[in-house]
Formats: structure tokens, sequence, C-alpha cells
């Protein structure tokens, strides 16, 4: 076993890599009309081994090694550990901010379309995807030999139906679409069809081990949290706003009073313990602790503090932890090439087709319409922690995991300038997206704090 020091210094060279690699590749995507975070997400598969261990698989071995051979047994190696749970770490922080954007009060104005739209999300990705993961049971080799047919359908309809909450919060943001109605609905429709994919996948992770108890645990204990911190929870955290912090704390955090701050990250890390113990998993617990915060200049100052460390430092090893378990020369036979066309196809018509259309028949203008389909076919961050969870689960097999993590690079790269192509020929017209929809362009409302 590599000593506490090695492992320390190796993981530093590990993160300086990974910033590197995303900040060289960054002015490349801003011209392509990308976010820096989709950056993030290839530069960890560009350093995994369908890219550099093709490359030169000695330095990617090296640099990022997966396995520790101690005699005649293999374990994985303290550094993957180390990147995984800072990885994670930066996940729940980042769900926090995100949650911590969230603009109820637009919600609460649009509550039916939102409903359509989320209902349109998760369904024809269950009835699509469904079929989809069906089929594969039967062909073999892309789930384990315990995952049953019905199984396969729901983890490949959950794969679908998901939309990635932290990318489509960056991209909304970067977009100026924050304080908007199209953001507001994307970013609500993404928590409700998001929720609804981790009960398909607590169900097939629970059925697989022979008990629905960790789905009903999954579904009972989330909404018990959830009632939790809407109807208690929030009351109790309104009196962070009434605190007058010491000047000491003040001076001594830069501006953060450290009271403060300490209470809600033992919140926001309790929450996400609890969710991930009930199988609603960390990244919903951390994102409703952020919606229930209480609104104000000390959620402003804090989310200022977090954002930058939290995004361009901790979350980056996520990315990484993905792109080592994808393995592009897995799928580079003629059958596998067609099924990952066919996932391809599903992804974008279940999601972009069939949000785009709902909101469409909800009254939603075609620009409003076609951007929360664009907006919705986002998967990256929350389609790699659903298939990590799968994989680690025994549940899918490296060929289905390969294709599945290629599906949301494409379709997570297509969907900022599909969108931003749909808000340039809306402003051309004269118009802008606004808090009740298509407003004219002269009424331009202030971009918010980054999430």
């Amino acid at each position: 076993m590599p000593p506490l020091l090695t492992i320390a210094y190796h993981f530093f060279l590990q993160i300086a890599v990974i910033l590197l690699t995303y900040r060289l590749l960054w002015p490349l995507f801003r011209r392509l009309g990308q976010v820096q975070v989709v950056a993030i997400m290839v530069a960890g598969f560009l350093l995994g081994p369908s890219v550099l261990g093709w490359v030169w698989p000695a330095a990617q071995q090296w640099l990022f090694p997966s396995k520790l051979t101690i005699g005649a047994e293999t374990f994985t190696h303290p550094n993957l550990t180390v990147i995984y749970v800072v990885g994670q770490l930066g996940l729940v922080l980042y769900m926090f901010l995100v949650g911590a954007s969230f603009k109820l009060d637009i919600l609460s104005a649009h509550t039916r379309q939102a409903g359509a739209t989320s209902a349109a999300g998760i369904g024809i990705p269950l009835i699509l995807g469904g079929a989809v993961g069906w089929w594969m049971v039967g062909l073999g080799g892309y789930f384990t030999d315990k995952v049953e047919h019905w199984q396969g359908g729901l983890f490949v309809a959950a794969a679908v139906a998901i939309t990635a909450f932290p990318m489509l919060a960056w991209i909304v943001y970067d977009s100026g679409l924050l304080n908007t109605r199209l953001g507001t609905m994307s970013l609500s429709c993404a928590a409700v069809d998001d929720a609804c994919a981790w009960v398909l996948l607590a169900t097939v992770v629970a059925t697989s081990k022979g008990s629905l108890f960790g789905a009903f645990l999954a579904i009972g204990g989330g909404l018990i949290y959830l009632l939790f911190m809407v109807y208690v929870g929030r009351r109790l955290l309104a009196k962070l706003n009434t605190w007058t912090p010491r000047r000491a704390d003040v001076e001594q955090t830069g501006g953060v009073p450290i009271t403060q701050l300490s209470i809600i990250l033992l919140v926001v890390l309790t929450a996400s313990w609890f969710t991930d113990l009930v199988g609603i998993y960390s990244v919903f617990g951390a994102f409703v602790a952020g919606a229930v915060m209480p609104r104000g200049a000390l959620l402003d100052t804090i989310r200022d503090r977090l954002e930058p460390l939290t995004a361009y430092l901790l979350l980056p090893a996520f990315f990484i932890y993905s792109g080592l378990n994808t393995q592009l020369s897995l799928i580079l036979d003629g059958p596998t090439l067609a099924m990952a066309a066919v996932v391809m196809a599903v992804s974008f018509a279940a999601k972009f087709g069939a949000v785009g259309l709902a909101a469409r028949w909800q009254g939603m203008s075609w620009y409003e319409a076609g951007s929360m389909g664009a907006l919705a076919n986002a998967r990256g961050l929350m389609e790699l922690i659903l298939l990590n969870i799968g994989l680690e689960a025994g549940l899918i097999s490296g060929k289905l995991y390969t294709i599945l993590a290629l599906m949301a690079i494409v379709t997570t790269f297509a969907a900022t300038p599909l969108q931003r192509a749909i808000q340039r020929r809306l402003r051309n017209t004269g118009s802008k997206f606004g808090p009740t929809g298509v407003e004219p362009l002269d009424d331009v409302p202030e971009r918010s704090p980054a999430t």
C-alpha cells in the first residue's frame, strides 16, 4: 500500500493535470458556444483509457492508476478512491448552489406548464427507453446476468429520462436565463424528471438484490425528507437571516459569517447523507437544502465564495472518475455501434422532442418550447452519476456504460449551441426570454450571481 504522503502528492498532480487540460480546451469550446462545464466533462474523457490510454497507455496508467495489486489480490487504487470522494463532495456542494439559485417565485406562477412538460419528460422516455432496455437484455452483453428484462427497461428509461441539474444550471446562467420563465421551468422539470429517474434506478438496484424494500425506502424516505425540509427546515433556517454575526468572525472569513456558514454546511452534508442512505442519493438532498435556504445577502455571499472553488477545483474530480470508466474500444464493433446509434436517436426524441412539444402544447411559444427541449436534452453530469451507480451495483457492463456515457457527452454538447441558436433567432425578432415568457428586447433583467 502506498504511503499516505505519496497518495496525497500524486492526487495533487492528478488535479493539476485535470485543471490544465480543461483550461487548454476552454478557448476552443468557448468558440463552439459551449459552457466551461462541458470542457471539464470532455477533459475527464480525454484523460481516461479511451484517449490518453490509447495514445500513451503507460502514462495514463501511471497518472491515473485504478487498480493496486498486493500479492495475489487486486484492490481499488487509493488515489482512485480519493478522486471519487473529492468528486462526490464537489457534486454535493454544487447541487446546493443550484438549489440556492432556484427561483421558487417564478415556478409557483407556472406550475401547470411545468407539470405537463415534466410528465412528458418522464413518460416518453419510460416508453421508448424501456423498450430499448428490454431489447438489450435479450441481446446479451449490455447488462449482467442478474438483470431481468423489465429491470433493464427501467434502467435505460431512467438513463434517457434524466437531465443534468448542474450542467443545466450552468447553461441557464451563462445564457442569461436564470430569472426567466424558461430557465426556472427547465430546472423545475429537470428536478421532477430526475427524481422519478432516481426512483426507477432505486427500484432496479433493490429488486436486483431480491427485495423491494429499497424502492419503498427511497420513495418514503425521499418524501419524508422533502416534506420536513419544506415545512419545518425552511422555518428553522429562516432564522439565519436574523442573526447578527460577530465582527471578528466576519473579518476573519472575508465577509462570510462563520456561524451561519458552519450551520449551512452542516445542513447540506447531513441532508446529503440522509438522502444517500434512503436511496434517492446525495445530490437531491443537497439541492433541496439549497432550495429552502432563506434568500438574501447571506446566501448570496456564501454562493459567491463557494462557487469558484466547487466548480473549478472539486467538481472536475468527478469527471475524471467517470472518464476512467469509459472505454470506446468496447463499442467499436458493428452491432454495438448500431445500438449506440439507436440509443442516441431515442434519447433525442424522448427529451428534445417530447419536452418541446409538451411545452408548446401548454401555450409556450415555439422559441421557448424549442429551448426547453434543447435544455432538457443535456444529461452530462447526472447521467454519469447514474451510470456509476449502475456499474458499482453490478447491473451494467462496460459496453453499456460507454454507450450511455457517449450519449451523455453528445446530447450535452448539442444542448447549448442549439438553445443559443434559438435565442439568437428570438433576439432578431426584437424579443427575449423574460420572467413571464417572451418579452420585448428593451426590458432586459439583470443577471444574477453565478450558479
